[in-house]
């Protein structure tokens, strides 16, 4: 498994939900398996998103996917800032 994780900036989180929620990358079809939302406690306007997928292959097609999203004011109406990507792999993972 490999997650892509996405950080940005945003402007407004109801706006960025709604566009999120649209799916102008078709998640499901582009392999994402589960994902994840996150926002810092200290921050709503930021955003960190994990999207997984069964290989690291998948996660970089997602990337080129979702800078021609990044590019259109109309798919992505609340992004303030540069989005930052990661493709990780798991090292461990515990349940305690």
């Amino acid at each position: 498994m490999s997650t892509l994780r996405i950080e940005h900036a945003i402007s407004d989180f109801d706006t960025w939900k709604a566009a999120f929620d649209r799916d102008p990358a078709n998640r499901k079809e582009s392999g994402v398996r589960r994902y994840s939302i996150h926002r810092p406690l200290d921050d709503p306007h930021y955003v960190l998103l994990d999207l997984d997928f069964d290989d690291p292959a998948s996660a970089e097609a997602m990337i080129a996917r979702l800078q021609a999203v990044w590019t259109s004011a109309a798919a992505a109406p609340a992004l303030a800032g540069r989005p930052v990507t990661r493709i990780l792999d798991p090292v461990e993972v515990a349940n305690l």
